[in-house]
């Protein structure tokens, strides 16, 4: 509140700016940034951006690289929920196309997916895989009259940082890309057992990198005595849990861990109690140059009336988002 009252001014004339008449006007920063500028003692009025009377409002002109690149992530989320029988019961897929572009004037640029209402739209096969995307949502810059006509993706980018798409594709009856399975056994009253086994399901060329499994475990366990083949286990008794850290995994491998827990004795004696529900076994990974949507990019093309030569640079990563395996009432 008292970051509002001594900025007052200045939220003032940036809320006159985003909106006219009650219609939103121009909302992205840079460009917000030319409007307010602030001086040690008087606030100093900037001539009017180009944007303000150029049709492209999201972009500045005058803008010169050295070198002209655009790069293009291909960032993809999968969520993945296993219940306690093994039956994936969700699957979905929301991905995101996040570019950098650092090129001069006023480039057009040109984008085209292996989107398959786009291929037939334009009488093109392709020997790959061809996808279909759900909730496709723009950045301003896209011309969606175009897109619509022909499912053409055309712009002319902001500046720097900025997210092109964001799409989801549901992907149902999915293998999970890593797939856990794990058992509780009770050899005596003050022992407990925990078997996890991980199982990779793509490509063995591929690598999943930064693995972290999160598996609970009963919250007055001592003692845990580890083994495992691959990464490293720490028990980390403020969250009831043990974390599997791996830096690295190829595909089609299958790696187990096992972790033995002492219980005190006057709860192992409680056995008729009621049974606690545990959280799920969470997983984080990523995996490069990959996309489980099968989602590629055909081409990049980068157009400026100066004709200089810019370098597309295209990448693609698949994450875990909440991707959890469920527990029985038992475990």
């Amino acid at each position: 509140m008292e970051s509002i009252r001594d900025n007052f001014v200045i939220i003032y004339e940036l809320l006159d700016e985003v909106m006219d008449n009650g219609y939103p006007q121009f909302t992205e920063a840079k460009i917000l940034s030319e409007f307010i500028t602030v001086g040690a003692h008087q606030l100093i009025a900037p001539k009017a951006p180009m944007a303000v009377t150029n049709a492209v409002s999201w972009r500045s002109e005058g803008i010169r690289y050295q070198k002209n690149e655009v790069f293009l992530d291909v960032v993809e989320s999968l969520n993945i929920v296993v219940n306690a029988a093994g039956q994936v019961v969700n699957s979905e897929t929301f991905g995101a196309l996040r570019l950098r572009a650092y090129l001069s004037g006023m480039p057009e640029c040109k984008l085209g997916l292996n989107d398959k209402i786009m291929l037939h739209a334009q009488n093109r096969s392709t020997k790959g895989k061809s996808v279909e995307l759900d909730d496709i949502k723009f950045h301003q810059c896209v011309r969606l009259a175009r897109f619509e006509n022909d499912r053409t993706i055309s712009f002319i980018p902001p500046d720097g940082h900025f997210d092109l798409m964001n799409y989801r594709i549901s992907t149902a009856n999915v293998k999970p890309l890593i797939w856990i399975e794990a058992s509780v056994n009770r050899p005596s009253r003050s022992r407990v057992e925990y078997v996890v086994k991980v199982r990779t399901h793509f490509k063995s060329r591929l690598q999943a990198t930064g693995v972290e499994i999160k598996l609970p475990v009963s919250s007055d366990a001592t003692s845990p005595e580890v083994n495992t083949g691959l990464g490293s286990v720490a028990y980390v008794p403020e969250q009831e849990a043990m974390l599997w850290k791996i830096k690295s995994v190829q595909g089609g491998k299958e790696i187990m861990m096992r972790a033995k827990f002492s219980l005190p004795s006057v709860s192992a004696l409680e056995d008729d109690g009621p049974v606690q529900k545990k959280p799920p076994i969470t997983c984080k990974f990523e995996i490069p140059y990959y996309t489980v949507s099968g989602v590629q990019v055909r081409y990049l093309k980068v157009l400026e009336r100066s004709g200089y030569q810019a370098l597309p640079w295209v990448r693609y990563i698949t994450k875990s988002g909440n991707y959890e395996f469920r527990l029985d009432h038992g475990y």
